[in-house]
């Protein structure tokens, strides 16, 4: 199998895919076209299928595993599919396993070292509420283990997640060594959970796609809720203490405008933005530049970052 992070622009391909998604485009001269996102275990590609009335293009549908006969170009600095035929794949052409994206790290490894935070909390009421989720709840250990961090842009991907939480949970804590005034305790309690409202706004994979919850609620709000319930069951848990943790939680975005629904009041809330932001857009460059594949030169204009990207030349 020819995986999505090899292929290069010239090849042509004949490979099963699991399509993410498929809409009907115009373009500028009004002519309709097949706008797809094509899937492996290795990431995504931008497909077209520039001619829709092709005897080569069957029926399918989305999260449909797709056999496609494809050229491979490069668009804006990232590659892509010209599809010149595609069908739906039929049973034992393709084996579920190569279409899920994976974390490059063990997911074994990461959890025992987050749990190792867990245990370093050292105020008996966040020590108790984080061990209650990744100690002794073993439904969403589970979840949480496999669980993606995003639809697209950064850790979009199994054990995402936990890999992206861990990353913010490292450096907050280093944070909490290096500036005065922070409460380590909160600041690391609070990296922990700022995320996992992701598990019920986005569904598992294949899918990864949001949820009902996840387009009324969002993330933020989900899992501030999710705090409260186990909060409620921890007898004698500080008040203060809830509302500081929750606001860390619904300001980690940092701006109002986006998403969070409260701008950082607290020294640890501000940390916490700034390792949430750090660790997304690290990752985010990281993945756009491998979709760059061997491209030693300028990739194009990159959305996110609003600018021309490249690799660093090698000295």
């Amino acid at each position: 199998m020819k995986y999505i992070d090899t292929l290069r622009e010239g090849m042509r391909i004949s490979e099963v895919y699991l399509c993410k998604s498929k809409q009907i485009s115009l373009t500028k001269s009004g002519k309709e076209y097949g706008n797809l996102i094509l899937q492996d275990k290795t990431g995504t590609i931008d497909s077209k299928i520039w001619d829709l009335n092709s005897p080569g293009v069957s029926y399918f549908e989305v999260m449909n595993y797709v056999h496609v006969d494809a050229d491979v170009t490069v668009f804006q600095g990232a590659n892509q599919l010209n599809v010149k035929r595609i069908r739906r794949a039929d049973e034992g052409e393709y084996s579920p396993a190569d279409y899920l994206p994976m974390s490059s790290k063990n997911i074994g490894q990461m959890y025992e070292e987050l749990t190792g935070y867990v245990k370093s909390i050292k105020n008996p009421y966040l020590n108790k509420l984080a061990s209650a989720f990744f100690i002794e709840d073993q439904k969403f250990i589970k979840e949480f283990r496999v669980h993606s961090a995003a639809k697209s842009v950064h850790h979009g991907f199994v054990g995402g997640l936990l890999e992206h939480t861990l990353g913010v949970v490292k450096m907050c804590d280093y944070f909490a060594g290096f500036y005065a005034g922070i409460n380590r305790d909160l600041l690391v309690a609070a990296a922990m959970f700022h995320d996992i409202g992701k598990m019920k706004e986005l569904s598992i994979f294949p899918e990864n796609d949001y949820t009902d919850d996840g387009q009324l609620l969002g993330h933020i709000v989900i899992g501030t809720e999710m705090l409260t319930e186990k909060i409620r069951e921890i007898e004698g848990f500080p008040k203060k203490m809830e509302s500081e943790l929750k606001h860390c939680i619904l300001s980690h975005h940092g701006e109002l405008e986006y998403g969070s629904p409260k701008k950082p009041a607290l020294l640890e809330a501000l940390a916490l933005n700034f390792a949430d932001n750090t660790d997304a857009k690290m990752e985010t460059m990281i993945e756009a530049l491998r979709a760059g594949g061997d491209n030693p030169g300028w990739l194009g204009y990159n959305k996110l970052f609003e600018t021309n990207l490249r690799k660093t030349s090698e000295y």
